[in-house]
């Protein structure tokens, strides 16, 4: 395979730590160059450093495999790039639609302040240990960070009287929800706008415009959900002060029975 691409050295990695970065295996870090997807590393006397270039193309290699592409597929496609144009394109093309999608802005939160918004925590570790296991909060090094969003509605939601686990269970029934939404809103779009892509024939003008179209369907996608979600926030309170108004009605008629036969014992 020819390899279009200059590897540069801004990143000098071994393969443990190539591995370590990628949460890929060093045996399968040489496999895939043993099969021709991986280029082989900069040698220094007997040791092997890898490139920022490297990192880059083996996630791609990993995302493509977590999406289902066979080795064999994603050989087909990066000998297809490396013939018809620059491997570079397509990485930068994978990477600006993994930045695109990217994730909401996150804060970082020392372990005081997690408790401070969400005082359960205090007395009950395995919350915060539950919300790591979800994806809501994350370990760095001055405590954790969280997406900004989501924390701040968590909080609100805990200072409105909502158990912690309630939360967590409306977190699990959401992202169920949306996972389901977001694969079906792309099965109706990916083939026509990626296939151009993946099939290495596409010009430079060609991958632009179509890597603004992908990324453009972040935005889309918000804006279809957005008012289905607003009207069913709507009627589904309806429903609720209609449910609560019929547990009242009886009540509050038997109350008014109740003072009317005070008022005639009174009166007698």
């Amino acid at each position: 395979m020819r390899y279009a691409l200059a590897y540069h050295c801004a990143v000098d990695l071994r393969i443990d730590e190539l591995a370590l970065r990628t949460g890929v295996s060093s045996r399968n870090i040489r496999a895939y160059q043993q099969r021709g997807l991986l280029p082989p590393p900069r040698l220094r006397g007997r040791t092997g450093f890898y490139s920022e270039e490297h990192l880059r193309r083996l996630v791609l290699i990993r995302d493509l495999q977590q999406r289902g592409f066979s080795l064999a597929a994603i050989q087909e496609t990066l000998e297809a790039w490396s013939k018809g144009g620059d491997i570079s394109d397509l990485l930068g093309f994978h990477e600006m639609l993994r930045q695109g999608w990217g994730e909401e802005p996150r804060v970082e939160l020392t372990r005081e302040q997690v408790v401070e918004l969400f005082p359960e925590a205090a007395q009950r570790e395995e919350l915060v240990r539950r919300a790591v296991e979800r994806g809501l909060l994350e370990p760095s090094e001055g405590g954790y960070r969280a997406p900004q969003v989501l924390i701040q509605a968590g909080a609100d939601l805990v200072r409105a009287g909502i158990p912690v686990e309630e939360i967590f269970d409306l977190v699990e029934t959401i992202r169920a929800s949306a996972a389901e939404i977001a694969g079906r809103f792309i099965e109706l779009v990916a083939e026509r706008l990626i296939e151009a892509i993946t099939s290495g024939l596409a010009s430079a003008e060609e991958i632009h415009e179509v890597t603004q179209s992908v990324l453009g369907l972040h935005a889309v996608a918000i804006d279809v959900v957005r008012p289905f979600l607003a009207a069913e926030l709507a009627a589904a309170t309806e429903a609720a002060l209609e449910r609560f108004r019929q547990r009242g009605q009886p009540v509050a008629e038997a109350g008014a029975q109740g003072q009317a036969s005070r008022g005639l014992h009174s009166r007698r």
